[in-house]
């Protein structure tokens, strides 16, 4: 069924966290774990709009549902990640403009040559390139959603749970989007398939993978993927991927958790043993 976008733009809003009670966190604050996976959630959802750019330099600036969705899409993830920042600051960490700042500047040639790469390969291969960023954009919701959830879970904190449960209601409609677009994209051209499946297998890797160190991906997967509920959840985003048209088989949540796990226990062991 395609995402409806007229009713999408009458239920979007800023996030509504002014009644949240941050204050609470002084005399009950989160674990180490759990603020090292905010930073990670707070720093990937400011990084939205640089996504956004990238995308509108393909085919996908031409359709209007598109764009629209877009525009909204990008306005509620920044206020996710203004919500995550008032917990970084409730707990005294860097939040906001001044750690946005700090990662766009890690960047470096990467920002740069990423609007490039994305320019010439949807103008190399046309329209069907869309297909491609509209499965991407599926998947990584898939995880975004699941991997609040799982941290809700884990830091077993009323308030936290509260806020990532507003935000969680937001990504749901932008997962109906994204995942009615991909199932439709991908079942109207075989091409689209073959490129998407080439795509994912080559060059899928979690949301901010990329943005942020490698050691930090490695630690958010492995805290909230890596026992079996962790294990089940991925094993469920797969079998979403596999439903959709040529996508069958991928494995990929699977096995960029085999992989994640694998770095950040290295790591861990490299530490313990320096």
């Amino acid at each position: 069924m395609k995402f409806d976008v007229t009713a999408y733009k009458t239920r979007t809003a800023r996030l509504a966290f002014d009644d949240i009670d941050f204050g609470a966190f002084a005399g009950e604050p989160l674990d180490p774990a759990t603020l090292r996976c905010l930073r990670y959630m707070h720093d990937i959802e400011f990084h939205t709009v640089c996504y956004l750019r990238d995308l509108l330099l393909t085919p996908a600036h031409r359709d209007p549902d598109i764009t629209t969705f877009l525009t909204f899409w990008s306005f509620e993830e920044f206020w996710h990640g203004e919500a995550i920042a008032a917990v970084l600051d409730a707990h005294g960490e860097l939040s906001g403009q001044a750690r946005v700042l700090a990662v766009r500047k890690r960047l470096g040639w990467k920002d740069k040559v990423g609007p490039i790469s994305h320019t010439l390969s949807s103008a190399a291969v046309g329209p069907d390139y869309v297909a491609v960023h509209m499965t991407w954009g599926a998947i990584n919701e898939w995880c975004t959603q699941a991997g609040y959830a799982q941290l809700s879970s884990k830091a077993g904190h009323p308030v936290l749970t509260e806020l990532l449960q507003r935000i969680m209601r937001q990504e749901g409609r932008h997962i109906d989007f994204y995942s009615s677009e991909a199932a439709r994209r991908l079942a109207d051209s075989r091409k689209a398939q073959r490129l998407t499946r080439f795509a994912l297998r080559h060059f899928w890797k979690p949301v901010g993978s990329g943005v942020v160190p490698l050691a930090e991906t490695a630690f958010l997967i492995d805290h909230l993927f890596g026992g079996d509920d962790g294990l089940a959840l991925a094993e469920r985003i797969d079998r979403r991927v596999d439903r959709l048209p040529g996508l069958d088989g991928l494995g990929l949540c699977i096995k960029a958790r085999e992989e994640m796990v694998q770095v950040n226990r290295r790591s861990a062991a490299h530490l313990v043993n320096s």
